[in-house]
Formats: C-alpha cells, structure tokens, sequence
C-alpha cells in the first residue's frame, strides 16, 4: 500500500470502503441494473471499454450499460479479484483488478482493469475513470522470452 501519511485506521476504513464500492459495481452488474452501476462512477467519469468504446460520466454510462444488459451482455455476471489498491492522498485512490464477464463462472479471469476512484462531493467513493484491457498470456510469454527485461518484478 503506498504510504500517504493517514492513519492506519483511517486508512483501512477507507481501503474497505474503495473495496465495497467495486462490490457494489459488480452487484449492480450482475443484477443488469445500469442506472445502479452507474451511480457508481462520477458526474464526469470516463470508462474506456476493453473493446475502446469510451463513454463519459455516470449517466451515459448507466444508460449504455442498461441497453448492453438488456441485450449482448444480458444474464452476465461479472467475476472480480482486486490485485492492488494504492492510495494517493485522502481522496484518490488507484486500484488494478483482473476480471471477466460471462454468464457462467469464467475458467479464468482473462481482463484486467484499472480504476481511479476519488471521495466525491458527497463523501461517497465514486469511479472517476477506468480502463480494461484483454490479458494476452502469450504475447507476454514470448515477449519475455525474447526479451526477459520486459518481464515486471514478482508482486
């Protein structure tokens, strides 16, 4: 966890709260709820899509994932394991995850994501962006073996 001089805690309220946040994204996608899931992310929220769709702010977000529920990604349910949680000062926090979507539990989590969240106006954790993208197991493999300095430092 990187340090930001806040009280241990306070600092682990606040950890529990950022996790209970993304339980709540997830709940409210695997009940199809995109008005739900959207209330999760701020008023200016940017979602990057791991296809590269963009959409800004909690509302269109909300909006667009109610008509992904109603039809593609209808009966999904979202599976999520966070990875790191690094906090950046009292109010911003930036937390990587890997994941899927399926309607069956997935062999593997084959997305990872990586969230900003920031205490809104209302004190309440909010998504301010988030970016998913495909885990490409053997592309990392050989460009590690090609060349092993790309490869990150164990976790």
């Amino acid at each position: 966890m990187h340090s930001t001089g806040i009280r241990a805690e306070t600092s682990e309220r606040e950890v529990a709260a950022i996790r209970d946040l993304l339980r709540q994204s997830q709940e409210a996608w695997n009940r199809g709820d995109g008005a739900a899931y959207g209330a999760c992310f701020t008023d200016d929220a940017t979602d990057v899509t791991f296809v590269g769709t963009v959409y800004r702010g909690g509302g269109e977000i909300g909006r667009a994932h109610q008509a992904l529920f109603d039809s593609f990604l209808k009966g999904t349910r979202m599976s999520l394991r966070i990875l790191d949680i690094r906090r950046y000062g009292p109010d911003t926090a930036v937390v990587v995850t890997r994941g899927d979507v399926a309607k069956t539990t997935p062999r593997r989590l084959g997305k990872l994501a990586t969230y900003t969240v920031v205490r809104d106006t209302d004190g309440r954790w909010r998504i301010a962006a988030v970016q998913k993208t495909r885990h490409r197991p053997l592309m990392e493999r050989i460009s590690f073996l090609f060349q092993p300095s790309t490869k990150p430092a164990p976790a």
